[in-house]
């Protein structure tokens, strides 16, 4: 199928331009002005804009073994609605991703379910080397080491095997950065106060910025000590930002980061309306930690926009602090978010589209992807920005049902998305017929 997007306002590579795009089979043929073909179904994307299609560089898509939370199906379609067309999924599933036929599993269930684009991360544990060091990272985003706390099997804390992988892995390392001992210190403290009822506004407490900064610095001082390439997910303290450069270009950094839309739109304050809803790991702090990180984010200390879409069922949010689980849905609405951000004037279009579709495939290296481009794929998103709606229960495509947004009025609905050039998503409706395809990347 060819189709033809014409009188649209293209973002890309820092410009705003009105141009067409032809569309021809999975790539992107042709952009100019005036296309005209015959042959092509025409997409009037008059008064729209048009920007690649975003990569959620980490998501929780809970398959297998979580599936009463989110399958794979269900929140790529969710993403594929708020014009994701590429996700990097985390290997702590149920069984985790800790060998590759494990991983290989993961990849087969999207083959057949995914609406968007996709890689799967191989997971570590403190005794999985050798399975780690079988990961053919041409097809594989990144290892994901939890440098804190998590699920099951995933904590790694054993300093020597730390040091092997960074020393030897050929790919890039993803972590997640919070001290296991400082947030056990500071649960038993306030356990000792308030027994199991902590108030949900102690998390950005329990889970402080002292603990995000002593193991983020660990990460650093491995990947710099063995010249890894290192991407820090998360990011939620102005404390951890004096880690980061922002004077070499993207493309030349061994060392990236993170933020997600959650840590630059909630702080402290909305714990008291929105309570375990909020709760995520690492914690939403204060409000002057959310402004740093957005500044950092415009002066590139920060390279990535994500959402760490985590969804839990409701009935599992709503525990006590000590049991209510950490994550909150968030991949249909992170554009969202930004565009609110875009409308108050603190970020404009062309660094939205750098910081979460560019910036991306860069650190990844994935191929073809990421910027809209003859010969790349046709990965698009057609969004009017300017268009307010609310968002709620019957919009929400999520498989929990719930978002922390609910009821908030937003800018910026996605009209059309094209995940390889099929129309997958077209007002509403979707066309499932093409499922989305494997990331793959560039290792050298």
């Amino acid at each position: 199928m060819k189709y033809l997007i014409k009188n649209g306002k293209i973002v890309n590579e820092g410009k705003i331009e009105e141009k067409d795009i032809l569309i021809e089979d999975a790539i992107i043929f042709k952009i100019d002005r005036d296309i005209s073909d015959a042959d092509a179904k025409i997409i009037d994307a008059k008064n729209l804009h048009i920007i690649p299609g975003i990569i959620d560089d980490q998501v929780h898509f809970r398959e297998p073994g979580l599936t009463h939370k989110a399958n794979i199906y269900t929140e790529s379609k969710a993403a594929v609605a708020g014009g994701v067309t590429s996700f990097m999924e985390q290997p702590n599933t149920k069984p985790s991703a800790l060998t590759q036929a494990l991983l290989e599993q993961k990849y087969q269930i999207a083959a057949q379910t995914s609406l968007a684009n996709y890689t799967f991360f191989m997971g570590t544990s403190n005794d999985n080397y050798e399975e780690v060091m079988k990961t053919d990272f041409s097809k594989v985003g990144a290892l994901k080491i939890f440098m804190g706390s998590s699920t099951g099997n995933m904590l790694v804390d054993d300093e020597h095997i730390l040091n092997k992988i960074f020393a030897n892995l050929n790919g890039i390392i993803v972590t997640h950065c919070e001290d296991e001992q400082t947030i056990k210190n500071n649960t038993e403290k306030y356990k000792q106060i308030f027994g199991d009822n902590i108030p949900m506004n102690y998390h950005p407490i329990i889970r402080s910025d002292e603990a995000c900064f002593i193991s983020s610095k660990l990460a650093i001082d491995l990947a710099k000590k063995h010249q890894t390439r290192l991407h820090i997910f998360h990011i939620s303290t102005e404390k951890e930002l004096a880690l980061f450069d922002n004077t070499i270009p993207l493309k030349e950094k061994k060392i990236t980061a993170e933020v997600c839309v959650h840590h630059l739109f909630f702080d402290e304050r909305d714990y008291a309306h929105l309570g375990s809803k909020i709760k995520c790991n690492p914690a939403i702090k204060y409000k002057t930690d959310k402004e740093a990180l957005f500044q950092a984010l415009l002066d590139n200390k920060l390279d990535v926009i994500a959402t760490d879409h985590a969804p839990h069922t409701l009935e599992e949010k709503n525990n006590s602090y000590l049991k209510a689980p950490s994550g909150l849905p968030l991949v249909q609405h992170s554009l969202n978010l930004m565009l609110g951000f875009y409308h108050q004037q603190k970020i404009s279009l062309e660094k939205i589209v750098e910081k979460m579709c560019h910036a991306p495939a860069d650190c990844f290296r994935v191929k073809n992807r990421g910027y809209l481009k003859e010969g790349f794929f046709a990965d698009i998103a057609i969004v009017d920005i300017n268009k307010k709606w609310e968002i709620n229960k019957s919009n929400i495509l999520y498989k929990c049902a719930w978002c922390p947004l609910e009821d908030k009025t937003v800018f910026g609905k996605v009209e059309h998305t094209f995940v390889n050039g099929h129309h997958a998503y077209n007002n509403g409706e979707f066309d499932e017929s093409k499922k989305g395809e494997r990331l793959l990347f560039n290792i050298h």
